[in-house]
């Protein structure tokens, strides 16, 4: 990524970030993060979504042009266990401003969007079960089998997943205002507080994010689901049901790296039906 001025600031340095971002410093002393490609226009849409009051913090979004996305850049820090329990209770704040639909994309968010560097389609459903299994797990499970990163028995195993998604999904839920990709990775630690970035978003239900946070480790996990329910409480039976939300994530990580993530996934599935 090289470019000569951002936001019409001469450029001074620019650092990788990873991906298509980079952290760029502006002679006039400030620093940016910018972010090129496909994924701008809905992380643009997502990010202001995101930004409820009393919710967590998410980068400001300077400017979105074209494939050109500029946010604020936020001063790294450590994990600390305060600041974990107000993540929850925040990311309650969240969940709780809501969703017009289980699938709906933010405003002026396209319906093809993105998760990580997987294409995923935000369209309005009636049910969550029904949504779940039709956009969220379906489509990449018929990408990872026709890619030959998932086994006929395999595929079986999730598929009964599907038919049984609505006695597996527990309690109806209003559709909440989810991150969408909230894996330990897109929670930025500052000095003082957390911040979310690089969304997926859309209606969906609230267990969903917490999940992935479970699901490749964030650190003083316990104190922010603490946090969370103070605010809250989670439905019976949530813990039971971490696998069955993870799926999703799962698959894609499959569709995105391969067959190594084959057996974490039909571990998943497996969980979930033995949960019922």
């Amino acid at each position: 990524m090289s470019a000569q001025s951002v936001l019409g600031v001469t450029v001074r340095r620019t650092t990788r970030l990873g991906g298509d971002a980079a952290r760029v410093d502006l002679a006039d002393g400030r620093t940016v993060v910018v972010k090129v490609g496909p994924v701008v226009v809905a992380e643009a849409a997502g990010l202001r979504w995101l930004a409820v009051p009393g919710g967590p913090l998410v980068p400001a979004v300077l400017t979105a042009e074209r494939d050109q996305l500029v946010t604020e850049f936020v001063p790294p820090g450590s994990p600390d266990p305060e600041v974990a329990a107000a993540l929850g209770r925040r990311l309650a704040a969240l969940h709780a401003a809501g969703a017009p639909a289980f699938g709906s994309a933010p405003p002026s968010g396209p319906s093809e969007a993105w998760i990580g560097l997987a294409t995923m389609r935000n369209l309005p459903a009636p049910s969550w079960p029904e949504w779940y299994a039709a956009d969220r797990v379906l489509p990449y499970l018929r990408r990872a089998c026709d890619a030959g990163d998932l086994s006929a028995p395999d595929a079986a195993v999730i598929e009964q997943v599907c038919e049984r998604l609505p006695s597996l999904a527990g309690p109806p839920e209003p559709p909440a205002r989810l991150h969408g990709d909230l894996w330990s990775g897109n929670v930025l630690w500052s000095a003082n507080d957390a911040w979310l970035i690089d969304p997926a978003a859309h209606g969906g239900h609230r267990e969903t994010d917490l999940a992935m946070l479970a699901l490749f480790g964030c650190p003083y996990l316990d104190t922010l689901l603490a946090g969370y329910e103070e605010v809250a409480p989670l439905a019976d039976g949530w813990r039971d049901r971490v696998s069955l939300h993870q799926l999703f994530p799962l698959l894609v990580h499959v569709v995105l790296f391969g067959r190594g993530y084959a057996a974490r996934t039909t571990a998943a599935a497996r969980a979930a039906l033995r949960a019922s």
